[in-house]
């Protein structure tokens, strides 16, 4: 398993093949689950085909597992826990890394949450200790990659962040890294020139298009992007940057979490709204989607305290619609060769529709691809596009498709989404070469 970037930098290589980004967010699963735990997770998440585990090495919610093993002694990142039993806290961790291999997955390590570098914690000659020890325990690990920050803006430690960037680089050389930022933010506000920095991830966040300021702790300051939930334009902005780097979001709104995040009288976020993420920031040029579920981001067992309104635990979260439907999104993509396609923007006619209303679409070598998430007609300009041209009907809810014939090459061709009489009526159109895909 080696994972390296693609030669147009655009998306990444497993063993010199194309490699989907699909990934999930399990920030507390070193600290929460039990090693017999950790495989019920991770074998549900490989059998709907993720790829990629985003998860904290060191926690704020919790320094030990369950077992009580402490990640460091005397809460010290220059002096981890060196007990060597299985149970103990990092024997454990590597063994659960090396489960998630033998399952064919990634594990995206987050060497701490962000808030530790950001107050002094985990700084200077602590980062070099600490990323002696990293190396010395994860370098022999093919399956994993490093993710610097952790809900942190990057200017809030640039230079400590940078250090931990530079020694991963130095120490763990065959590892990619990224960096995870603060919500409506992108690692390529302070570091994309970083030659350590391998690809841009950032983070749409919870937030409603009407949630700008909520006069919270996490409210946006000037330096943050604010593209309400219109995530493909943070792919937009990143894609156009040079150098070229791969470009996804590394945390969309979770599944059932409260809108705006803090208040759980508000709305929850659902499947349709995780869909509407995945397919925008694909088409947009993404080289893959992060899916997160609030119950299981924080493995909430029900009996405990739980953050952000969580109303399931952990295990019934499992099955939630929007982890199944990711399946389908990884399936659209490899079918069509997402990874040699271009944002197509210029097919799309009078594509003028704003927040829900909007289009995207994208041209591979094997179809055009467009997602709409209200099912309104909408126009496209199949001159662009070779003849002849076969239409297929994809849907993102079932993961079926429907071939219904060929197509028209004209300037303004107007294409009606079936009815499957609920809201949202979210539809792929697919236009082909061939009468099969």
């Amino acid at each position: 398993m080696k994972l390296t970037l693609s030669s147009n930098r655009r998306h990444f290589l497993m063993d010199g093949k194309p490699f989907f980004w699909l990934g999930d967010t399990a920030w507390l699963l070193f600290q929460k689950l039990s090693f017999e735990e950790a495989l019920v997770y991770l074998d549900n998440r490989a059998a709907k085909g993720f790829t990629v585990i985003q998860a904290t090495l060191v926690h704020t919610a919790q320094y030990t597992n369950p077992a009580g093993s402490p990640a460091l002694l005397e809460d010290d990142f220059a002096r981890p826990n060196p007990d060597s039993d299985e149970s103990s806290y990092w024997p454990q961790v590597r063994r659960i890394v090396d489960a998630a291999a033998a399952r064919g997955m990634m594990m995206a390590l987050l060497p701490s949450w962000g808030c530790f570098v950001k107050n002094g914690q985990l700084h200077g000659e602590k980062i070099d200790r600490y990323t002696d020890f990293l190396a010395a325990t994860f370098g022999g690990c093919e399956n994993v990659l490093w993710l610097v920050g952790g809900d942190v803006r990057g200017s809030a430690a640039p230079e400590e962040f940078h250090r931990l960037g530079c020694c991963l680089r130095q120490k763990c050389p065959q590892h990619l890294i990224g960096y995870h930022p603060f919500g409506r933010c992108s690692s390529s506000m302070w570091f994309h020139d970083a030659s350590w920095l391998d690809f841009n991830m950032f983070q749409s966040g919870h937030r409603r298009y009407d949630q700008v300021k909520l006069n919270t702790w996490d409210d946006r300051i000037a330096a943050e992007t604010c593209y309400g939930e219109d995530n493909y334009r943070y792919v937009q902005h990143d894609y156009a940057l040079s150098p070229t780097k791969p470009v996804l979001d590394g945390e969309p709104s979770y599944e059932r979490i409260p809108q705006g995040l803090h208040d759980p009288s508000q709305p929850y976020w659902q499947d349709s709204d995780i869909r509407r993420y995945a397919y925008w920031s694909l088409l947009a040029g993404a080289c893959g989607f992060t899916y997160g579920s609030n119950a299981i981001m924080q493995f909430w067992r029900g009996v405990e305290e739980g953050s952000y309104g969580v109303r399931e635990t952990w295990q019934d979260a499992l099955h939630n619609p929007g982890s199944m439907q990711m399946t389908h999104v990884r399936s659209l993509m490899e079918a069509i060769a997402w990874q040699d396609g271009v944002p197509a923007q210029d097919c799309l006619v009078d594509n003028s529709g704003e927040k829900y209303d909007y289009n995207l679409a994208l041209l591979t070598p094997r179809a055009l691809c467009i997602y709409t998430h209200t099912g309104k007609p909408f126009a496209v300009n199949t001159t662009l596009l070779p003849a002849p041209l076969y239409g297929w009907w994809f849907d993102p809810v079932s993961g079926g498709r429907s071939c219904f014939g060929p197509v028209h090459c004209e300037a303004r061709v107007l294409f009606t989404p079936p009815d499957r009489h609920s809201a949202p009526n979210d539809w792929v159109l697919l236009l082909t070469p061939e009468a099969s895909l």
